[in-house]
Formats: structure tokens, C-alpha cells, sequence
């Protein structure tokens, strides 16, 4: 398997095939028709005398010698395309690209409304946004699957970079016309109702429960769902409250009969961090991605 019997080409190809899982979506990320990745792929595979990838349904699965061959390839083409990158500005009005962004639900509706309306002016950028479990974020990033992550402080390697990107403040969601809300929200009145607590996990407390629990009193908690929206549908037709983020709750009450009420107690606040890869930090086109994601998250979008 000499390396000037192989066209480095192909490596390329092949780093597409394994991210995209797809012969049809490496295509499109490479700019090229489907039989040309089809050739590409058929002389990689007699390159090595080995399938590579097997078809799976819709899926194009990595064999076990092309798994290995990524591990110990992808940090060199890393490496060669920071190099070459950093040489080539970066023009979103002319340059076709897709950005994989991995976000959670909540995120994605407060951050893909502004985004996509500042990259409305920009017709070959493309998003794609995806749910990814936080155990796998950081291998996401390296391997390329991922550009960006945004999600709360997580513990990192030294790989991967982060920034804060905004603040958030916890709001106490009730229907408008609860009775604890035409006055100041009281901790007594607070602590006598009925809660709803949102978590995707199946037990645990809530980040205000640390602060509660510290101070020596345990809300209610009569309702755990795992998203905000249903959780605030329960709120408008019942005397439940609700303890969110206020940047999703001022999206949601512009279509829910509820109130946003300030808590009887300074809660944590919530810092929303935006993760890549570090090796990719000098990348124009993704130097240009985060600064889009910034000024969308103070507002400026």
C-alpha cells in the first residue's frame, strides 16, 4: 500500500463517505455526481482489498479495517486542511457550504429563527442541525461530524474549545390569570404550588433545586416531562408553575396564555457555551460561522 500509488484525492472522498454515511450526501458536500464518489470509492476499495463500507438500509456502514484507517488518518488531513485553509479567505457569498451544528431542542428555537434570517443573504449556506448526546459531542467535533456545539458548560478535553456565547436567566412560568401572580411572587406562594420540572432524564433534581435545597426548603414537583413547550401547555390550563430559561419563555408566551413571573429567590443563572474542534479554530470558514452564531446570540441578527 504505497502512499505515491494512492491518489490523496481519494482520502478526501473517503473522510466525506465516513462522516456523511451516505453516497448520495458525501456527494453533494463534495460537489461532485454520485457515479464520480461511486468510482472514487471502487478504487479505494482496491486500494486496500477491502469493501470499506457495507450498505446498511439507507446507511453506508465503515468496515472495521476503514474505522481504523480513520482513526489514524483523520488527524493528519486535519492538519493539512488548517494548513491550507488559513491561506484561502473565505467568501459565504460565493462558497458553497453546509454547517453541522449540534443543538437541543430548546436551542434550536431560539437560536434557528434568527440564524437562518442573517444567512438569508447568503443562498449556498447550509445548516444542519442535529440532536447529539453530550457523551459524544467531542468525538462528533474531531471526527468532523460536527462544526459547532452549543449546549451549558460540559467538563471538555484540552481538544476542544469553548466560549461563552450567551447568558440566561431562570423565569417562573404560571397561566395569567393564577392568583399568584397578581402580586409579587412570594417564596411561600412559590413553594405551596403544584410544579412542573423539565429534564430528559428519568430522576434527579432541578439546577433551582440545588439553590432550594440550599436554603432548606423542597418545592412541589407534581409533573417531570422532557420538553418546555408541553410543560407550558400544562401551565396555561392549570394552577402549575414552571421554572425555564426566560429566552425561551418569551418565545413561547407570545402564543401561550401565560405569564412570566421574576422567582423569589436569585436562581443560577444559565451560560450557553459554543464548542468546536480546537485544530479547526484558525479555519476561515468556520472563524466566519462564529461570528454569525454571536451576533445572533446577543441579539444582533
Amino acid at each position: 500500500m504505497a502512499l505515491n500509488r494512492l491518489d490523496l484525492n481519494l482520502l478526501h472522498v473517503f473522510d466525506t463517505i465516513y462522516r456523511e454515511g451516505s453516497l448520495t450526501r458525501a456527494a453533494r458536500a463534495l460537489h461532485l455526481t454520485q457515479p464520480a464518489v461511486s468510482h472514487s470509492l471502487a478504487r479505494l476499495r482496491e486500494h486496500f482489498s477491502d469493501p470499506l463500507f457495507t450498505r446498511q438500509g439507507n446507511q453506508m456502514v465503515p468496515t472495521p479495517l476503514a474505522r481504523r484507517f480513520s482513526e489514524s488518518m483523520r488527524p493528519g488531513l486535519t492538519q493539512i486542511q488548517s494548513a491550507v485553509n488559513q491561506f484561502h479567505a473565505f467568501d459565504p457569498a460565493s462558497q458553497r457550504k453546509t454547517y453541522s451544528l449540534a443543538l437541543r431542542d430548546i436551542l434550536e428555537s431560539t437560536f434557528l429563527p434568527r440564524l437562518m434570517t442573517r444567512l438569508a443573504d447568503y443562498p449556498d449556506i447550509e445548516i444542519s442541525s442535529q440532536r447529539t448526546a453530550r457523551r459524544d459531542m467531542e468525538t462528533q467535533l474531531a471526527a468532523g461530524k460536527l462544526d459547532f456545539a452549543v449546549d451549558v458548560l460540559l467538563p471538555i478535553s484540552d481538544q476542544t474549545a469553548h466560549e461563552l456565547l450567551r447568558k440566561d436567566r431562570l423565569v417562573v412560568i404560571a397561566r395569567k390569570d393564577n392568583p399568584v401572580t397578581r402580586k409579587d411572587l412570594s417564596m411561600p406562594d412559590y413553594l405551596a404550588a403544584r410544579h412542573v420540572l423539565v429534564s430528559s432524564r428519568a430522576e434527579g433534581p432541578g439546577i433551582e433545586d440545588f439553590e432550594l435545597s440550599r436554603l432548606g426548603v423542597q418545592r412541589n414537583i407534581r409533573l417531570r416531562c422532557q420538553h418546555y413547550y408541553a410543560a407550558c401547555r400544562v401551565v396555561e390550563s392549570t394552577d402549575f408553575l414552571l421554572t425555564m430559561p426566560e429566552t425561551y419563555a418569551r418565545l413561547i408566551a407570545e402564543s401561550l396564555d401565560i405569564s412570566i413571573n421574576t422567582p423569589p429567590v436569585e436562581l443560577p443563572g444559565i451560560d450557553v457555551h459554543l464548542y468546536w474542534h480546537k485544530p479547526y479554530s484558525r479555519e476561515p470558514a468556520l472563524i466566519w460561522f462564529r461570528e454569525q452564531l454571536h451576533a445572533v446570540a446577543s441579539g444582533r441578527a
